[in-house]
């Protein structure tokens, strides 16, 4: 009985300065004081508010690219099945479009209708329908819808 004891006491003796926290241990546990601890004022958090894209409504390009599109006319309206429809100048089109979150854009294949157009008119539609399909972000910008992507820019003005 003695001899357990005296075991119960050597690891007892060994074990009580490994559960003792030491000085460094005990510091390293402290938590960090807050910014109005140390009297350092607080930058204000920027809120931005999240923009909703709007659904719904009808837009006509203005410009592609950052060049007017002149006398071409272009359109898009996503409505709230996302699902976006217009006309690319020369054939209509619809296809899923999907307004993000942080104002990403995504869309996905387009069906088009098979019109025959004069080269001048294809090309346009061809460059619109790339931008549109490669847009990656939105924004509103004084009043006009911006799709930004790898395949140009696009901004849009709201369509009577």
């Amino acid at each position: 009985m003695i001899r357990r004891l005296g075991y119960a006491a050597i690891l007892a003796a060994i074990a009580t300065p490994m559960l003792m926290p030491t000085d460094a241990q005990a510091q390293r546990r402290q938590p960090m004081p807050s910014r109005e601890e140390l009297g350092t004022p607080q930058p204000a958090p920027v809120q931005q508010q999240e923009k909703t894209f709007p659904l719904g409504a009808a837009w006509t390009v203005v410009s592609l690219n950052g060049k007017p599109v002149g006398d071409r006319r272009a359109t898009l309206q996503v409505d709230a099945n996302l699902r976006g429809t217009g006309f690319g100048g020369c054939n209509t089109f619809s296809a899923s479009a999907y307004p993000l979150r942080q104002q990403g854009f995504a869309v996905g294949p387009l069906a088009l209708t098979k019109r025959s157009c004069d080269k001048g008119l294809s090309e346009f539609e061809r460059a619109y329908l790339t931008a549109l399909r490669g847009a990656r972000n939105w924004d509103l910008v004084e009043g006009k819808l911006v799709l930004k992507g790898v395949a140009g820019e696009l901004r849009l003005d709201r369509a009577l």
